[in-house]
């Protein structure tokens, strides 16, 4: 017996084991689940809407280059300030020191997932996807070159300076100097 695969099956098989990864980067993007909720809601009606267009390959890159548009598109619409021009190189140097934390506020950041959850959520958007894209997503740089359409360079840049960024946050900072001081 033949089964007969229409457009709505084949859209669900291609869509639906990306559902994960795509909220993920979003709640990322967003800094919001129910954001991101939304986002993906929206990104999965573009995708149905232009499914014709998706010739096969890689279905994780496409989907997820569908909601990184869907993303930036709610960003314009809900919070312009966070689209900032440029590389957002200016972050590093105006990365506050981490010496100017007060002992109240390293307390407030006491578990480290959440610091981490906190400065990654810090980071300039452009940099923020990129390192989400590499080291949640595990996508290979040629597939984070093409879901956020940009040279594989750029994408090594961005990393770079996400990474940068992160090893100056003062909130892994202060977690840091906390463990160094537990373990005298």
């Amino acid at each position: 017996m033949s089964v007969h695969r229409t457009g709505s099956t084949r859209f669900e098989d291609v869509v639906l084991p990306q559902l994960n990864a795509a909220y993920n980067l979003a709640r990322w993007l967003t800094r919001n689940g129910h954001d991101a909720e939304d986002v993906v809601q929206e990104a999965c009606e573009r995708a149905l809407k232009y499914f014709d267009a998706f010739r096969g390959g890689d279905a994780k890159a496409w989907f997820l280059t569908v909601v990184r548009h869907a993303c930036y598109d709610w960003l314009k619409r809900n919070r312009p300030s966070e689209i900032a021009p440029g590389d957002g190189s200016e972050a590093i140097e105006n990365a506050p020191d981490p010496a100017m934390l007060t002992p109240e506020e390293v307390v407030m950041r006491d578990a480290s997932s959440s610091a981490l959850a906190e400065a990654i959520a810090g980071l300039p958007v452009g940099y923020r996807e990129v390192l989400i894209l590499r080291e949640f997503e595990e996508l290979p740089y040629k597939d984070i070159a093409r879901v956020v359409d940009i040279p594989i360079g750029t994408v090594m840049s961005r990393l770079a300076r996400a990474r940068a960024l992160l090893q100056r946050s003062p909130l892994l900072h202060a977690i840091r100097d906390r463990s160094a001081g537990a373990e005298r």
